[in-house]
């Protein structure tokens, strides 16, 4: 009589190990995957390390010293770096290391958050498939090494999601407003999610605001209680936005960060670039041009909103509050479409994890279904069995395929930073040019009385590494450049092109550029040629560049 009790708790307990198992790899293989290949930090990553070191070093939440300019979209993620800079090294805290050690662990997390999701949806194969991919997808690996907040904004959003369909509302509001202080597309997610908890407070109450009478089905908690809780999700989301809204306002005269503005006029762009950039991204979410060419894609545009289509009913049947989740994607899509900005590859990223998750469970439950069928009505085989197989198939569709597909977008040997493995799309050649350009200013600019201002169209690692005064030529950072764009079509090569006119006004010392940054304009202007003689030039072809170039300006 006793059996029974006992090999069900024996049962419980080998379930119980088996997932931390599980959970324990995810987070490990993820952590792994980032520490492999080492730091390659994106130039952008060094303008919240310099806002974070001008902070602890008494400067105040500024880019340059007395220029009180938001000129970085993540505020959350520059504070969280400076309370850790805080307790290592301070102003010299090393914020390439600890920038890399926060995402690793952030996606680590994401990884696990994925499998939970999984089981939360009766496919714990397809979470397990999510959070293996998510721990080795280049996308996902290029930036947590690069220093961005990608990793920290994605762990956010995926915590708000799964907080939000086991019904913690409360935390699901805290880590709202932390995500949309990292990250303000978040609002894309968070707008929707709001919209669900408004129409299930209407339908917790009568439409004419009287708590006494609920619609049926009735709530199983008091009128009071449901109405304290309410209130208290508002509280939480709304107050940290508060806070750093007022000190936005009073300290930058402007919530808005000046970046977004200077985006929107500074690059010059076909009407349908993101439009068809987008759609590339979406039609290879397993980088599986890489493994199939062109064909990949044209069958990853049928197959892959299919799978998502199925994985979102099958999620959508168990809990309707993952709606909002299963939006999020081609929401994304249509307002970047829309906007038509200049996609940088850390903009592509976010998507990914829903997709992942929902692509995966959708051929989680083909494959079963179609396993079982054809092992029951072909070979006869018991359910037992059958089910062995589809569970087979299964892990081979949804774990391993993907993982391979992805590790095709690995390199062993990059050719160029550091000598060990790493994503392809983890290229900082162009960093490491501009450190050589640091490097050589450095003593120019240790020798001055007064710290010299530098131009330049990339301001990150010169910027962090000169230590000295920037003119950020595309205006993220320098309000004043603005004013200068839209500046003549004629200037343009690529996507970045300097106005003379800002460059004869503003007098900076010296100037650090791609020569294609300036061949049809700044480089061509008489009156340039006159007052800046070049200093250096840097060998390089990147972009169709002719080098990196270093001006100074001519001394009387």
């Amino acid at each position: 009589m006793n059996k029974t009790p006992l090999s069900s708790e024996k049962s419980i307990t080998i379930s119980l190990k088996i997932h931390l198992v599980l959970v324990v790899s995810l987070f490990l293989i993820a952590i792994i995957a980032r520490i492999l290949p080492g730091p390659r930090t994106i130039d952008d990553s060094y303008i919240t390390y310099r806002y974070a070191r001008n902070i602890l070093a008494g400067n105040g939440f500024v880019y340059n010293p007395d220029e009180q300019v938001l000129g970085t979209t993540t505020p959350f993620y520059t504070i969280l770096l400076t309370t850790l800079g805080v307790v290592s090294g301070g102003a010299n805290a090393p914020f390439p290391l600890i920038a890399m050690g926060i995402n690793a662990i952030a996606d680590g997390l994401t990884c696990i958050l994925l499998y939970f999701f999984g089981k939360r949806f009766k496919a714990p194969i397809a979470g397990f498939g999510a959070g293996l991919a998510w721990a080795v997808a280049p996308y996902s690996v290029t930036f947590a090494i690069g220093g961005l907040e990608t990793s920290v904004y994605v762990l956010l959003i995926v915590s708000v999601m799964y907080t939000y369909t086991i019904r913690q509302y409360v935390p699901a509001a805290f880590l709202s407003a932390l995500a949309l202080l990292t990250r303000p597309d978040a609002l894309l997610l968070i707008g929707p999610m709001a919209l669900d908890r408004v129409f299930q407070y209407y339908k917790h109450f009568s439409h004419r605001g009287r708590i006494d009478k609920p619609i049926s089905p009735p709530s199983i908690d008091p009128p009071g209680k449901l109405v304290r809780s309410y209130i208290t999700e508002i509280i939480v989301f709304v107050l940290p936005l508060i806070i750093w809204g007022g000190f936005s306002v009073a300290y930058f005269h402007n919530p808005i960060p000046h970046s977004i503005a200077a985006k929107s006029v500074a690059y010059r762009l076909p009407s349908d670039a993101a439009f068809i950039r987008m759609i590339q991204h979406y039609a290879t979410p397993f980088m599986d041009n890489l493994t199939f060419g062109q064909f990949g894609i044209g069958i990853g545009l049928v197959l892959y909103p299919f799978l998502y289509a199925v994985g979102s009913l099958h999620s959508f049947s168990i809990s309707r509050r993952i709606w909002p989740f299963l939006l999020y994607p081609w929401l994304y899509y249509l307002v970047y479409s829309i906007a038509n900005p200049l996609i940088f590859r850390w903009y592509l990223t976010p998507p990914l994890v829903a997709f992942f998750l929902f692509i995966l469970i959708g051929a989680d439950q083909i494959v079963q279904k179609l396993a079982r069928g054809v092992s029951k009505r072909l070979f006869k085989y018991t359910d037992k069995a059958g089910t062995r197989i589809a569970v087979t198939m299964s892990i081979m569709v949804v774990v391993i395929t993907p993982a391979l597909l992805l590790l095709q977008g690995w390199t062993l040997h990059p050719d160029h930073g550091l000598s060990r493995p790493a994503p392809q799309m983890a290229w900082y050649e162009l960093e490491l040019l501009y450190k050589q350009a640091a490097d050589y200013l450095t003593e120019d600019i240790a020798s001055s009385v007064t710290p010299p201002l530098l131009a330049a169209g990339d301001v990150g690692v010169l910027g962090y590494l000169t230590g000295t005064r920037i003119l950020d030529t595309v205006g993220l950072n320098s309000p004043q450049a603005v004013k200068y764009y839209p500046t003549d079509p004629s200037y343009y090569v690529i996507n970045y092109a300097i106005p003379p006119d800002l460059i004869l006004d503003m007098q900076p010392d010296f100037i650090v550029i791609l020569e294609i940054y300036g061949r049809a304009g700044l480089m061509k202007d008489v009156r340039f040629q006159q007052q800046y003689q070049l200093r250096n030039k840097i060998p390089t072809n990147i972009y169709g560049s002719d080098g990196m170039l270093i001006f100074e300006k001519v001394r009387d």
